[in-house]
């Protein structure tokens, strides 16, 4: 039986994210004493770590550096929970989204694929959803495996843990662009774009 994974953000689910995100984490560091600089919004910006193409640097990493760039020191894991603060959203199940992953696990295993900088977020997302952990067989985000979507290799990660290959693997996202990779990596893909298509050939 080969599998399926499942884009999260714009394809099975909404969420408020913030518009100004340098603005709302650097709210949550002043509430955890932390001394922003005054152009923390360029800060924020720059690029301070050195990543190779298509990998994901997790956003607590991203901010630590922005402030250390600045001579600022983020105490314990304050960056880590500013982040997490800042992007803690309301989320709505898109229509059909519950529907077609039932109807994915009838065929065989079931994954979701998120692009995600922010650790817990997509474990908070499901929460607020009609969706749960239990419906897919595997979850793969970006800050865990390390690597985004449309790079070659956020694939191929979902694909193994659903103890596949990439050839085998129909994604469903709702971004040609990053969602629409998975072709040029060897698998199928299914544009989300118009609600929720069918996602088992008949």
């Amino acid at each position: 039986m080969s599998p399926v994974s499942f884009a999260l953000f714009g394809t099975l689910v909404d969420a408020d994210l913030p518009d100004d995100p340098a603005t709302a984490v650097g709210e949550e560091l002043r509430d955890r004493d932390v001394d922003v600089p005054d152009d923390w919004r360029d800060a924020y910006r720059e690029i301070h770590i050195d990543s190779p193409a298509g990998a994901e640097v997790p956003l607590p990493a991203h901010v630590s550096r922005a402030l250390a760039s600045r001579g600022v020191d983020a105490p314990g894991n304050a960056a880590r929970r500013a982040v997490v603060a800042a992007f803690d959203p309301a989320a709505r199940t898109r229509d059909g989204a519950v529907e077609a992953v039932d109807r994915a696990r009838e065929g065989g295993p079931v994954g979701l694929l998120a692009n995600c900088a922010v650790p817990e977020l997509v474990g908070r997302v499901l929460v607020r959803s009609a969706l749960s952990r239990d419906d897919f067989d595997a979850i793969v985000t970006s800050v865990a495996c390390g690597w985004r979507k449309p790079d070659p290799r956020a694939f191929e990660r979902v694909a193994d843990a659903l103890d596949g290959e990439v050839a085998g693997l129909t994604h469903v996202g709702s971004d040609d662009a990053l969602d629409g990779a998975v072709v040029d990596a060897g698998g199928r893909y299914l544009a989300a774009e118009d609600g929720i298509p069918p996602v088992r050939p008949e």
